[in-house]
């Protein structure tokens, strides 16, 4: 058998309204999850044993006996009864904890690879019930589209937003890690309303940006500075951070963008893209 790859493409949060914590210690949300053509790759090679090298700029920040990616292989080699033997490589481009579900997408796109692989024939819905044992992203990231989630943001319902397909996205990192958990301890609990999905994305917000800046305020300066550039329609850090996205009028002007800001902030990690 050939080489298989499989995209795995970075989560965006266009809008992410926090509402109650819950009993069980996770909190409920209401989010608009969105995929841009920035991301990681994951191969495989048919092999006796599971195995998983990883590279790219990110790898270093990545252990593998813990990695999600295995995780995934191993819980879908137990629901179908395969044996979990694949030699995987992940060429890891997306920044960890950043905000943009690169662990969610690697275990997304396992799923999906190693069902490929092993000829499952299962309906995305039976996947997902795996990908929600292994994290709240996990089963929006198996889907790849735009999707609104309620719950823990595993409870998905599609969103067909046709004018959204194809705007150009910046994504800019300060370099700048922030813990997932830290952030949702930060939050003051205070339910600023219902997330109406097709409102206008300007009217919606990310509840958890304040006590995320309040971890990193370096990500206030970012979201400062990408506000200040041209052709910008809406700016907004993405899940608990410290990634910030801006959507964009047109290529150009996001390039320049990308241009000005790469020599103003030397430091920064930034990627163009668009979405899905």
């Amino acid at each position: 058998m050939p080489v298989l790859t499989e995209f795995a493409p970075a989560k965006l949060n266009l809008a992410l309204h926090v509402r109650a914590r819950s009993s069980d210690g996770y909190h409920d949300l209401e989010s608009i999850f969105a995929f841009v053509d920035f991301g990681d790759t994951l191969h495989l090679t048919p092999a006796d044993t599971l195995s998983l090298t990883i590279d790219g700029p990110f790898a270093a920040a990545l252990v593998d006996d813990d990695n999600l990616v295995l995780r995934a292989v191993r819980a879908l080699a137990d629901a179908s009864g395969k044996p979990a033997a694949a030699a995987l490589r992940l060429e890891k481009q997306i920044p960890v904890a950043a905000g943009l579900g690169g662990g969610s997408a690697d275990a997304a796109a396992a799923l999906r690879l190693l069902a490929r692989c092993w000829q499952l024939d299962w309906p995305m819905a039976r996947l997902a019930e795996i990908a929600s044992a292994l994290g709240a992203d996990v089963p929006a990231c198996l889907y790849g589209s735009l999707q609104f989630g309620t719950g823990r943001g595993d409870r998905l319902t599609p969103m067909p937003r046709h004018d959204l397909a194809g705007t150009p996205v910046l994504l800019v990192n300060p370099r700048v890690a922030v813990a997932t958990g830290s952030v949702f301890r930060g939050w003051d609990g205070v339910d600023r309303g219902v997330l109406d999905p097709a409102a206008p994305l300007a009217t919606l917000r990310n509840d958890l940006a304040a006590p995320a800046i309040a971890l990193a305020p370096v990500i206030a300066t970012v979201v400062a500075a990408l506000e200040q550039q041209s052709g910008v329609s809406l700016v907004r850090m993405s899940g608990s951070g410290a990634t910030v996205f801006a959507l964009f009028e047109s290529d150009a002007t996001r390039s320049r963008a990308t241009q000005r800001l790469a020599a103003q902030f030397p430091g920064w990690w930034l990627a163009g893209t668009a979405l899905r």
